[in-house]
């Protein structure tokens, strides 16, 4: 099969023939890819930041946002049949561990996460998972058409389901960055919220969408932007602010956004959050980190794209072009999000 794979960091990757994956234990699952998501984590990962955390044997396939068919089952599988349309959650997990239990699927004592750990994603004709991953979707649905919900959308659709308490009307949500992963956010706080939307980003078409698809404000991140929010929110600021960027100061950006008792989601990475502890005291403000989502997020969401609630915007390239999708995102050419489809 022909698959997308890094071979040295700092380089982009190569597409490759390789032999199809194999099923290797009762529960696994082998699903044909009928859309790969492209993620601003793809190219992290080809810049070599996930190196040391995950230290994957190269060369090795990536993608992490998978949807598609389920060709093979191993012979323990019950819940779901050759054929089934899937989406899949991008680290399948063990079920046993204490983690498991309390269905915190991401800290599984013993998951791994194609397309990041030393195991083949998806940007490629097959792709070998866990029963434990695998979320039936209606047959109709189009695997390109919800893909990268396996990863922009449950970590998006996480951050807002853990931020529902404190939203409740009257109250004000900022969206900083309105890419892949925010632009499922705003949708993710228009469906489950009743709060007020405001979205900042410096691209004047990712603003253009926002409004098309929830923000009751915008505002463009040209330097005067926490002032604009400040404005907008009596000078208070925002209940919560979600940061998609997290990078080259917008991480502090938010921090200086959100309102005293409320909470700063830091979604995106790359950059360095600072605040003098006297803040965080005196503000009670709060800080909470969000790394992608548990199985039941993912099946959750599902339930809101096939209502028609939650909608991707993406850009569709066959696999040959995976290195035109992957410069076309780090360019900023990409609105919404990227997907390759075998």
């Amino acid at each position: 099969m022909k698959a997308v794979r890094v071979h040295d960091y700092h380089a982009d990757p190569k597409i490759d023939d390789i032999d199809e994956p194999r099923l290797q234990g009762p529960l696994d699952v082998i699903v044909k890819v009928g859309g790969a998501g492209v993620c601003r984590t793809d190219l992290h990962i080809l810049e070599g930041q996930w190196a040391a955390a995950m230290n994957p044997q190269l060369p090795y396939v990536i993608g992490h946002e998978n949807a598609g068919w389920v060709h093979a089952v191993g012979d323990g599988v019950t819940n779901v049949a050759v054929g089934d349309t899937v989406i899949l959650h991008p680290q399948p997990s063990c079920g046993l561990c204490l983690a498991c239990r309390r269905g915190n699927d991401m800290h599984c004592a013993a998951a791994f996460f194609p397309g990041l750990s030393d195991n083949d994603g998806g940007m490629a004709e097959y792709l070998r998972t866990t029963a434990r991953a695998c979320v039936k979707l209606d047959p109709a649905t189009n695997p390109a058409d919800v893909a990268a919900l396996a990863d922009a959308g449950i970590t998006a659709y996480h951050a807002v389901r853990k931020a529902v308490p404190v939203l409740w009307p009257g109250t004000t949500a900022v969206v900083q960055g309105a890419g892949g992963l925010g632009h499922i956010g705003i949708q993710c706080l228009a469906a489950l919220t009743a709060t007020r939307i405001v979205v900042v980003d410096r691209n004047p078409a990712a603003l253009e969408l926002a409004r098309e698809i929830g923000a009751d404000e915008t505002v463009v991140a040209d330097g005067s932007h926490v002032d604009a929010v400040k404005d907008l929110t009596g000078g208070e600021g925002a209940t919560v602010v979600f940061d998609f960027v997290a990078e080259q100061g917008a991480e502090n950006d938010a921090w200086q956004m959100v309102a005293p008792d409320g909470h700063q989601y830091v979604i995106g990475y790359g950059g360095q959050f600072s605040a003098p502890t006297l803040d965080f005291v005196a503000g009670e403000k709060n800080v909470i980190g969000n790394i992608v989502g548990t199985y039941t997020d993912l099946a959750e969401l599902m339930v809101l794209a096939q209502a028609g609630k939650v909608t991707l915007h993406t850009k569709q390239y066959p696999l040959d072009a995976a290195l035109d999708a992957l410069h076309d995102l780090d360019a900023g050419r990409v609105r919404g999000r990227a997907i390759l489809v075998p």
